[in-house]
């Protein structure tokens, strides 16, 4: 158990009559990178809510840390697919928010958000404010908040759905340098295939509602990722035909 960061067991979640997510269970190790990927509307983003405690399961239990979820506790963050920066903070203010709400020193903030910022690439912006920034640097300040806090859970709701290819691209490889470098847990939600299939250590596959668990695959492609090897196109082309076939 000492392993296991996340454990889901038996959770099901209606909406009056509406049964959403019915009877899910399954684990996250420590530092594990884990996608989920389903139809759409199949109920991804309720089950990252009922993590949150934006919504209560109607049954089950979701544990971290062989615990019941706790905010107060649990030091968990959340992407979620909108660019939620604050305009009136700098891009150095925006990272070091987390930071604040949680009392951490002024110098040990001033550190961290220091670090994070040349993780990304932004410490040249770090006076710019949010409209002064392009579509991909707004999701790296998200992203360089979320990892100043150093979660133990990161929850990331397609963030990077509305970007060009190139771009999102770009911000998976800063994605995964970060994830390798803090040791984070993920969680990552995503409609896009390939996406999953270049992130993940293990692919989680949803069936439509009323929503379980179609299958767990294994992810053992070597890091980094090359989406035109053979072995990319087969894992990719498994996880479609599990998604398209019912």
């Amino acid at each position: 158990m000492d392993d296991i960061k996340v454990k889901v067991n038996h959770m099901t979640k209606k909406f009056g009559d509406l049964l959403v997510l019915d009877d899910i269970s399954f684990d996250v190790k420590k530092g594990e990178f884990l996608c989920i990927v389903g139809p759409t509307g199949c109920g991804k983003t309720t089950f990252l809510n009922c993590i949150t405690k934006l919504y209560k399961p109607t049954s089950g239990e979701i544990l971290v840390n062989n615990e019941p979820v706790d905010l107060r506790k649990h030091n968990i963050a959340y992407i979620f697919q909108e660019y939620s920066t604050m305009s009136w903070l700098t891009v150095e203010q925006n990272v070091a928010f987390g930071l604040k709400m949680k009392k951490i020193p002024e110098n040990t903030i001033k550190k961290e958000v220091s670090e994070v910022l040349e993780m990304v690439g932004l410490t040249k912006y770090k006076d710019y404010y949010p409209n002064e920034l392009s579509t991909s640097m707004l999701q790296r300040v998200v992203i360089a908040r979320a990892f100043a806090v150093k979660p133990e859970l990161l929850l990331m709701d397609e963030p990077y759905g509305q970007l060009d290819v190139e771009l999102r691209f770009k911000l998976e490889d800063e994605l995964l340098n970060l994830w390798r470098k803090t040791g984070t847990t993920v969680i990552f939600i995503t409609h896009n295939i390939e996406e999953a299939v270049y992130l993940s250590q293990n692919i989680l596959i949803l069936t439509n509602k009323p929503t379980t668990i179609k299958t767990r695959m294994e992810n053992t492609l070597p890091y980094p990722r090359n989406i035109v090897s053979d072995e990319f196109i087969k894992i990719r082309s498994q996880v479609t035909d599990l998604i398209k076939w019912w």
